[in-house]
């Protein structure tokens, strides 16, 4: 067998294990919950909503299956995918292990978004609670960014890795400011609860609207970062390098960065702010695909996928009647991770 059928298909094994892993942890997730339905009756509701004989499927085990669960486990797999390849795209753009989807300030953004309709009531007019904190979260990310970009860009500079970096966080401790003062000025009641408890993400309420369009943002995200997957190894080098190489360094960087934005900016509106994801995920696929992104890529969408699938079904199944949120087991898996990878690494 020639060298190039060999890897060929070795890819492909690669590729269908990825597929069946992923399968197999949503499956397990709409089985697992407070209430658990055996495999075999998920199996039957949604043969059933597909079209087929379901076997006597009761209305408890379809809503628990297919109203509630499903919607939310393919909402774990387009944020926890989003997550991980912005992560990717950004520490390759900025040459810096520690950049996350939330650089730009994207969190800090919606997180006023979500705490100005939470707290003071603004700009809900006929919408329905949630979705007037989604709208709100949505626009303040964009305003953030807006912002970041503006400043980064200020004087003519173009857009530098290091003043992208200052300014969104610059505008994140002004994001945070804000925050506190009101709360603590205007939140009454368990107003500081519920913007904590935003902030530390959740996909309870993702129901079938809203997954579609994470599920839309997930597969633009990844075809059109595929799609730049030469230019990111070529910014891999340095921009020196990427610029001899004729890779459009300031243009790249400034589509790279509003698009991770757009898309981080969509997760968190319906999520909530679910942090580590996209830090780690990237580091931990790299060893095992090496560092070409057109491996990296899907490998942390995947790893992203599977990640915060685990993550949300132990978020609703480690404490009765009670959810413990997203955000803070993401934590406390990806900081050990983290600090295995920095042991690993040798030093520089």
């Amino acid at each position: 067998m020639s060298p190039a059928r060999r890897t060929a298909g070795r890819s492909l094994l690669v590729a269908t294990l990825a597929v069946l892993s992923l399968v197999a942890s949503a499956a397990v997730a709409l089985a697992l919950g407070s209430v658990d339905v055996p495999l075999s009756r998920v199996l039957a509701v949604l043969v059933r909503r597909l079209g087929g004989d379901g076997g006597g499927v009761t209305v408890l085990e379809d809503q628990l299956v297919w109203q509630l669960r499903l919607p939310r486990v393919l909402g774990a797999v387009a944020v926890g995918a989003v997550l991980a390849l912005c992560g990717a795209v950004l520490q390759s753009l900025t040459r810096n292990d520690l950049a996350d989807p939330f650089l730009l300030g994207v969190s800090s953004g919606a997180t006023v978004g979500a705490v100005t309709v939470m707290v003071l009531g603004i700009g809900v007019g006929g919408l329905v609670a949630s979705t007037a904190v989604s709208t709100a979260a949505f626009a303040g990310a964009l305003a953030a960014l807006a912002v970041v970009l503006l400043i980064a860009a200020a004087g003519g500079r173009g857009l530098s890795p290091h003043r992208t970096v200052l300014a969104g966080v610059a505008v994140a401790y002004l994001c945070s400011a804000y925050t506190s003062v009101v709360v603590i000025m205007h939140g009454e009641g368990d107003a500081a609860r519920r913007v904590l408890s935003w902030t530390l993400g959740s996909l309870a309420g993702l129901r079938w609207e809203s997954t579609l369009v994470l599920l839309a943002a997930a597969a633009v995200a990844l075809v059109w970062f595929s799609a730049y997957a030469e230019r990111l190894d070529a910014f891999t080098f340095g921009e020196v390098s990427a610029l001899s190489l004729g890779v459009p360094v300031t243009a790249t960087r400034w589509v790279l960065m509003v698009a991770t934005a757009l898309v981080t900016a969509t997760t968190v509106a319906y999520a909530g702010v679910i942090g580590f994801v996209g830090l780690v995920v990237p580091h931990l696929v790299r060893p095992l695909v090496g560092h070409r992104h057109v491996a990296v890529l899907p490998a942390s969408a995947w790893g992203g996928a599977v990640l915060l699938v685990w993550a949300d079904t132990a978020a609703r199944s480690l404490v009765d009647r009670q959810e413990v949120p997203i955000g803070a087991l993401t934590a406390l898996l990806g900081v050990p991770v983290l600090i295995w990878l920095m042991a690993r690494r040798p030093r520089t």
